[in-house]
């Protein structure tokens, strides 16, 4: 188990509307997960996805599969 706490950042593709969310990848290698959370709630809750499962959505979006939102 680590005790590193997450590092927070939003995408630089992000324009600062207030509908972001925040990532952590720093605990990727220490803990296997990706820490997903509301920017505009830092203390609400958490998502951690699995390290392969948050790539493939990465892959997904950036292959246009889930079109335009």
């Amino acid at each position: 188990m680590t005790t590193e706490s997450p590092r927070w950042f939003t995408s630089s593709y992000s324009d600062n509307g207030g509908n972001c969310v925040e990532v952590a990848a720093n605990l990727i290698a220490t803990s296997g997960v990706v820490p997903v959370r509301d920017s505009k709630d830092p203390n609400g809750p958490v998502l951690n996805f699995p390290t392969p499962s948050f790539a493939s959505f990465i892959t997904s979006i950036k292959a246009g599969e889930f079109g335009t939102l």
